[in-house]
């Protein structure tokens, strides 16, 4: 009769052939050891383990039975603007690189319209499913085919267990009410959603409003990730935090060895081959911690263990292209909040290029911007937020330099200054009904500074708001700047 020999690893589970025929020896990680017990108990008693038994192949057919009962992750995007199909452009190209850990086909909700395609109207899902492009809002760009456009937002989410968000943030309430009740009580998600909400109240990431919203946990994207060129395949970077909750089983050892206040790991350094034995007993229990390092009000239902774990690894797999990379943390704050504070800092570069500085003063602005956004993270997060995610990632410094020599925010700033206009005038001349998230976030800050007297801690972002409103002309930037002295 065979014998199964198992040794229990880190690595990924691969056979190592004996010299008898009789016997098999296998490399198994640790996490696969309950499964692998559930699959021979569950094997007694179906006669396909007759099979097995007398097989000189049945230790391989097991341990590979048992590997492959593992669930695939089905994916959903909600949103289909140019980011919003940018990624699932992204995400289609890898669940099929990655057929182990997905199904194939990911959803796409497209909040539907009639367009004119050649010489007819028809409906855009009707297009995407047919041409497989985005005529609309992603033109003459062709996309995977197993990208499947979904009128219906309820239909689209079915069975799926990892939702990525692409929306604009003003419908992320409406959204999320459609949505509580009719998605897997254990998805995940992950928000493409620039940005934070400020209010006089206190700082709210866009992820845990998803996540408050529908009792799951969310992380955030975000970096310098121009849709236009991602789309066209020119490479970038991006960074995704996600801090895996301590009920799912995770191969990322950070949520216990490794404090979420230390330095990111970037994605050459992630733990992909680390294996920790999935947890046992009521994982219920276990709390997760919100983005401040307060026990989160949200009971988390744990991802069941018949699912490869969802963690940086399988995410890292699921949105990395050799024109994408990745990089992953754990500081989904910092991340959130460099996609936000930049917009401002955008707004003071323009208003220094406007005035013809030169190079000089619009680097002195990113500098002190980005000392400000530092500082903001830490004082209202704590050590939950890292200031390398601001300093190395994608999510900060990179997004900074590309939104100041170049982003909406700073052309309009630009423009208002060389034509000796307002800011609010441009944006309703050149932004097409669209709004500058930089302005409205320049005067959600200075209120909720403002509430705690700390204006003059942050000058920069002072100066912009007062600029924006009259109180103060880019003149006196320089000035300004000398309060702090940052």
């Amino acid at each position: 009769m065979p014998v199964i020999r198992i040794f229990l690893t880190s690595a990924p589970a691969r056979r190592i052939p004996l010299n008898s025929s009789q016997h098999s020896s296998f490399l198994l990680p640790v996490r696969f050891l309950s499964r692998l017990r559930t699959q021979i108990a569950t094997s007694f008693q179906h006669s396909s383990f007759q099979r097995h038994r007398f097989s000189t192949t049945s230790p391989a057919a097991m341990v590979s039975d048992t590997l492959s009962v593992l669930k695939k992750h089905k994916v959903t995007v909600i949103g289909s603007g140019n980011w919003g199909s940018t990624v699932a452009k992204i995400v289609a190209e890898n669940t099929r690189a990655h057929p182990e850990l997905f199904h194939q086909e990911v959803q796409m909700w497209v909040y539907e319209e009639t367009v004119t395609y050649g010489d007819k109207q028809d409906k855009l899902t009707n297009i995407i499913n047919q041409h497989h492009e985005n005529i609309k809002y992603l033109p003459n760009i062709k996309l995977p085919s197993n990208i499947v456009a979904n009128p219906s937002l309820l239909d689209a989410v079915q069975g799926s267990s990892i939702l990525i968000f692409n929306l604009p943030h003003q419908f992320i309430n409406k959204i999320c009410e459609q949505l509580k009740g009719n998605i897997l009580p254990f998805a995940r998600g992950v928000s493409c959603i620039k940005g934070v909400n400020v209010s006089d109240e206190g700082v709210a990431l866009f992820s845990e409003w998803i996540g408050d919203g529908l009792g799951i946990y969310c992380g955030a994207l975000s970096g310098a990730n121009i849709a236009s060129e991602i789309a066209a395949e020119k490479w970038c970077e991006t960074t995704i935090a996600y801090d895996p909750p301590p009920m799912d089983p995770s191969r990322n050892p950070s949520r216990t060895a490794t404090p979420r206040s230390t330095t990111p790991n970037r994605a050459n350094d992630r733990a992909s081959e680390l294996s920790v034995t999935p947890l046992t007993g009521d994982r219920t229990e276990l709390q997760h911690k919100d983005a401040r390092g307060r026990a989160s009000k949200t009971k988390l239902t744990p991802v069941p263990q018949e699912y490869h774990p969802l963690d940086h690894d399988t995410l890292w797999k699921l949105f990395h292209r050799p024109y994408f990379h990745v990089n992953m943390v754990s500081d989904v704050a910092g991340v959130s909040l460099g996609g936000a504070l930049k917009n401002i800092v955008a707004l003071a570069a323009g208003f220094v290029d406007g005035r013809g500085w030169g190079d000089n003063a619009k680097a002195a602005v990113m500098r002190i911007g980005l000392v400000e956004m530092v500082r903001f993270g830490k004082e209202f997060f704590g050590e939950t937020v890292s200031g390398a995610t601001f300093t190395e990632e994608s999510a900060g410094v990179a997004d900074l330099i590309t939104s100041s020599m170049g982003g909406r925010n700073f052309r309009c700033a630009k423009k208002a200054v060389e034509r000796g206009v307002s800011v609010q005038q441009i944006e309703e001349t050149e932004m097409n009904g669209q709004k500058l998230q930089g302005t409205s976030t320049a005067a959600e800050v200075n209120s909720f500074l403002k509430q705690r007297g700390l204006e003059n801690e942050y000058p920069l972002f002072t100066a912009v708001h007062n600029i924006l409103e009259g109180k103060n002309s880019v003149d006196d930037i320089p000035d300004l700047m000398m309060k702090g002295r940052l």
